[in-house]
């Protein structure tokens, strides 16, 4: 295939949200409690809960920078190229990129929104997350029909509300939401539990995937405290290894088995393995654990291929281990703005890793697979010789693809980073403290 005729539609974008976004959808009675961003002491901004930090800007923000320009500290938007956080600048971004479409996951709230579910009380969390989300469909994915696949952010702490909150953006056209890698990490319910059956119940009937993005726990990998930054980059995947391990082993299945997955900027070159692995247990282990899978399940590499999605930016493993996927079921990623995307150069980036491929597979994983995962028709809007690589690029060639704007990284980045894990690490034992005294009650 040539790159100019690739459809491209990503599945894992993010936003790093407009400071304005909450101003017209918070009721007026609770506008003095809405976020709010605020510039620091050392002049970066801020989001604010309430008390709550958001998550920083950092490398949720580089897209175009090189990267002795990537800063992990948080920012401000004038230190970030405008379609980071501007619907319009955004389009022309993903024009120049060659890129169609693309699923926005939240930034400052955390992946699956925990700053949002955290907040000071629950009917003005209820609010803030509505809010959220009508500003997500109707303002950033309204304002360009057919170029954003939409995303909510759901209430986990109370799930008859987020079955609410599925079955009311499905009604406005939304078939995608957060949901966390692992709730228990964020002292909730564990998947284990029947705790969220109210939740499988509503995305199964409207056709919902619940996206599993990688940090959606606030945790990272266990590694040393004071390992080198390369070393949590480096092993940011095993969080979605670790959620698909045990979500083979969910019981649920039986009880909704049309529920939808995706494992979400965790790459899939170790999914082989862990397959192998999973079916190994089951044939030596059966015996003694019990486990049982629904009728008709051959086993947990079945579960799998029933009820997961994943994606890739760039894996070179993975694409040549199609044997062991549900080719059907995987898609292609940008992450823009992020540290790791592909952007501007995605169509080259594609055709070195899966142009050996069959143009009917590079179809399904670019694109094909999206629109079915999410129910979503670009070319209801767009015309299919007007949503390709080449024709977009050629109505964005007045895009400049640097950004020329920010600072050189340095010794406040890598301060930033030791702050950062210390706080996760502080985190993770305070979590795991009061779950053992809740266990001693």
């Amino acid at each position: 295939m040539n790159k100019d005729d690739l459809i491209l539609v990503s599945v894992d974008d993010h936003i790093s949200e407009p400071a304005d976004m909450f101003d017209a959808h918070v009721p007026a009675a609770y506008r003095d409690r809405a976020p709010r961003v605020v510039v620091q002491e050392d002049g970066t901004q801020q989001w604010f809960y309430g008390d709550l930090k958001g998550r920083n800007l950092g490398l949720n923000a580089v897209a175009g920078k090189p990267r002795e320009m990537f800063n992990v500290d948080v920012l401000r938007y004038d230190e970030m190229r405008p379609g980071c956080f501007n619907v319009d600048e955004r389009v022309r971004d993903m024009n120049a990129g060659g890129q169609l479409a693309g699923l926005n996951f939240p930034n400052w709230t955390g992946f699956s929104g925990q700053v949002l579910n955290q907040g000071p009380d629950r009917d003005t969390n209820l609010v803030m997350i509505r809010a959220y989300n009508d500003w997500h469909v109707d303002e950033w994915c309204g304002a360009y029909p057919g170029r954003f696949i939409p995303c909510g952010i759901l209430p986990l702490f109370d799930v008859e509300e987020a079955a609410k909150e599925v079955r009311r953006l499905a009604d406005k056209g939304c078939h995608a939401v957060t949901f966390s890698e692992n709730p228990q990490a964020l002292n909730m319910p564990s998947i284990h539990t029947d705790y969220w059956y109210p939740l499988f119940a509503a995305a199964s009937e409207t056709n919902t995937v619940l996206c599993t993005h990688v940090g959606s726990s606030s945790r990272t990998p266990a590694v040393s405290h004071d390992a080198p930054p390369s070393v949590g980059m480096a092993s940011s995947s095993m969080m979605s290894m670790f959620t698909l391990v045990e979500m083979l082993w969910a019981g649920f299945y039986k009880d909704f088995p049309d529920l939808k997955f995706s494992l979400t900027e965790g790459d899939v070159g170790w999914i082989p393995y862990f397959l192998w692995r999973a079916e190994h247990v089951h044939d030596r282990h059966s015996g003694w654990t019990k486990h049982e899978f629904p009728p008709g399940y051959s086993g947990p590499a079945d579960v799998f291929r029933r009820h997961f999605y994943t994606c890739f930016i760039s894996d070179k493993v993975g694409v040549r281990l199609l044997d062991w996927f549900n080719e059907d079921a995987l898609c292609w990623e940008s992450d823009y703005p992020h540290s790791d995307t592909s952007w501007p150069f995605a169509p080259e980036d594609v055709i070195e890793t899966m142009g050996f491929l069959a143009d009917e597979q590079i179809d399904k994983i670019t694109h094909l697979n999206a629109m079915k995962a999410y129910s979503f028709d670009p070319f209801r809007y767009i015309p299919r010789e007007q949503a390709t690589a080449g024709y977009l690029r050629s109505q964005a060639t007045d895009v400049d693809v640097v950004t020329r704007v920010g600072r050189e990284a340095g010794e406040r980045d890598l301060e930033a980073w030791g702050r950062m894990t210390q706080v996760g690490q502080a985190a993770k034992a305070a979590a795991e403290a009061a779950a053992k005294a809740a266990a001693g009650k």
